[in-house]
């Protein structure tokens, strides 16, 4: 008897613990709010990416032009969505039917070899978190995913993505990518370079889409296979494209779930991420 009530005392402590843990991680999630009428001046991992040039005494440029959702190309959003997140019309920020078949290969094969993160879940990360894999960082990523869809739009989450993911060292951002790699806007983008930008986000320091390795050209074919699958939501009127912090008009509410449901998933990792941060690997 006494045992039991020692074991119950334990499991009491356990519980409270667990309670204050939970609570404290909820309390010092980040505000996403903000982020409905302002851009981001700067993201987590562009911080990291500058700590890690810093260290290695080498110089660090950002590359970035922010460029609102109407001047992307759809080629160029067709093809991110068909590489990274096809359901994502339909998902609230966590695609179970992704982590139920990531749950089974990563089983079957005994490692962690293929993650099933949404374009919402990367946003997280890009702009809030370390590229740790530790379960509390994993907690929060979830806990800061569901809290962006229940405050922005699809379109705006879809349009921060595209402008704070990194595609190459320095180059964060569609706009910046586009120019860098193809001379044009992100609006100019065709369906062939938009197919190599979202096949290079996977591990954008070794897949370059201005000189594509076999793999990134493997990767645009597949893409490109793809592509008439996932139909953006139509396009918003063009606008001046904002900088950093400068405010935009709040968006107005929005169906959820409106757009057609892909038939196939994200092309196959090809062995792994890499260990990039953008792609969709965990």
């Amino acid at each position: 008897m006494g045992a039991l009530r020692h074991t119950g005392r334990w499991l009491m402590l356990a519980l409270v613990a667990g309670f204050w843990f939970l609570a404290y991680v909820y309390l010092t999630l980040p505000d996403v709010r903000q982020l409905a009428a302002a851009n981001p001046a700067s993201t987590a991992f562009i911080e990291r990416r500058a700590r890690e040039a810093q260290r290695a005494g080498r110089p660090f440029t950002v590359r970035q032009r922010w460029v609102p959702y109407g001047r992307i190309s759809p080629h160029l959003k067709r093809a991110v969505l068909v590489a990274e997140d096809s359901a994502f019309w339909q998902h609230e920020g966590l695609d179970f039917e992704q982590i139920k078949e990531s749950l089974e290969v990563n089983l079957e094969r005994m490692e962690f070899a293929r993650g099933a993160s949404t374009i919402t879940q990367q946003l997280a990360k890009n702009l809030y978190l370390s590229p740790s894999k530790n379960p509390v960082r994993k907690l929060r990523e979830v806990m800061i995913t569901r809290r962006l869809e229940a405050e922005l739009p699809k379109r705006r989450i879809l349009e921060l993505y595209l402008n704070v993911i990194e595609w190459g060292d320095g180059i964060f951002g569609v706009e910046a990518a586009a120019r860098a790699y193809f001379s044009t806007s992100a609006a100019g983008l065709g369906a062939e370079p938009s197919a190599l930008l979202a096949g290079a986000i996977i591990n954008p320091r070794l897949l370059n889409p201005g000189h594509p390795t076999p793999r990134l050209r493997r990767r645009q074919r597949l893409i490109l296979g793809r592509m008439g699958h996932v139909v953006p939501p139509p396009e918003a009127v063009p606008s001046a494209a904002p900088a950093p912090n400068e405010a935009l008009p709040v968006p107005e509410p929005a169906p959820r779930a409106v757009e057609p449901a892909p038939p196939a998933g994200p092309p196959p990792p090809e062995g792994g991420s890499g260990g990039s941060s953008s792609g969709r690997t965990g």
